[in-house]
């Protein structure tokens, strides 16, 4: 597993020209093709693994790979300064009219599944499964200034300070996490330390007893030695009975809910046009798979894989998710509706 993307995530990616002189990187420089990729911190290791494996023989295109959100992302996608989009949530109909209206028509792809883990201090030993209702007790608008301590959410549990931890305003684990527990996008209490760097996330819980806390599943499988994951239970015996903990097999196999999700890539119609664009894209379709398992996230089934390939060869614009309910989606069923009715 490449951990070591995770791990120096913070530090925004490119692609290496190489060990060659410096006058000959310069001049190389001028005649290399560029693709320019921003957007979702939990889709960046994905893409920043098929960017490095895709250069190596590749040489003469340079890739950039940013992280400053999918909220962040999509504003630079609108503008038309990116190729492609990382996104941990699909686009909204605010950022859809927004790319409607710089004639940005797009192409959206799955590439792979997450979980959104949510986590607590690796000396904690009596929180050993949370419900979906006590998440929202916790997490919701009205539990600011009422909601501080942990007895306060179960009288069971201690009578201690509680001190949450999640992503950003401009995260898309913040979108889907809001929706899926408090019912609405970006709903939510104030008074949290956020961040878009899931390893400040992940230092601010290993050091504080009473913490707890939410971000990408890869981000915990790659620090296991510090945190502590709560399974979580939906409260419907539909998706499987009790509390079920973030994995692999839960995620792929739905039963992990309502925090399972797809991420996307976002390609600018007109750059998928170009040469690089294109073999760059059929190279990440073809390797997605293998590498999302690598640096800790879930391979789409092969058949939803087969759906998406198909979606990219078509040029088929637009998004399959835009204005719908993303909780509790299935990719196959929406793609399979989709590729059936052409």
């Amino acid at each position: 597993m490449r951990n070591l993307i995770i791990a120096l995530f913070a530090v925004v990616a490119f692609t290496s020209c190489g060990n060659k002189p410096q006058t000959e990187n310069a001049q190389a420089s001028t005649t290399k093709q560029q693709i320019k990729i921003d957007g979702s911190s939990t889709v960046y290791p994905i893409s920043e693994a098929v960017a490095e494996d895709y250069k190596k023989a590749n040489n003469n295109v340079d890739i950039t790979v940013g992280l400053s959100g999918t909220g962040g992302g999509f504003k630079k996608f609108g503008r038309g300064e990116t190729d492609i989009s990382d996104a941990s949530r699909a686009i909204t109909p605010t950022e859809d009219s927004i790319c409607k209206a710089a004639s940005i028509d797009y192409i959206e792809l799955p590439v792979a599944y997450d979980g959104i883990a949510i986590v607590v201090n690796a000396k904690n030993t009596w929180l050993n499964s949370i419900t979906v209702s006590e998440l929202k007790k916790m997490w919701s608008p009205d539990a600011q200034d009422k909601v501080k301590k942990w007895s306060d959410i179960n009288p069971k549990w201690p009578n201690e300070e509680i001190h949450l931890f999640g992503t950003g305003t401009a995260s898309g684990t913040f979108d889907y996490f809001t929706e899926a527990i408090n019912g609405k996008a970006k709903a939510i209490r104030g008074d949290y330390t956020a961040s878009a760097n899931p390893n400040v996330l992940v230092e601010g819980i290993a050091s504080d007893k009473d913490a707890l806390g939410f971000f990408g599943l890869a981000y915990y499988e790659s620090n296991k030695d510090k945190l502590k994951v709560v399974p979580v239970d939906d409260e419907k015996d539909g998706d499987g009975k009790g509390a079920i903990a973030p994995s692999q097999q839960t995620v792929k196999d739905g039963s992990y809910q309502p925090l399972s999700r797809p991420l996307f890539i976002y390609i600018a119609k007109k750059s998928a046009a170009l040469p690089e664009v294109k073999s760059f894209v059929d190279f990440y379709l073809a390797n997605a798979g293998k590498l999302s398992t690598e640096v800790g996230y879930i391979a789409l089934p092969d058949a939803v894989y087969d759906l998406v390939k198909k979606r990219w060869a078509a040029g088929t614009t637009g998004s399959v998710l835009v204005g719908k309910e993303a909780v509790g989606v299935k990719l196959e069923d929406l793609l399979g509706a989709e590729a059936a009715a052409k």
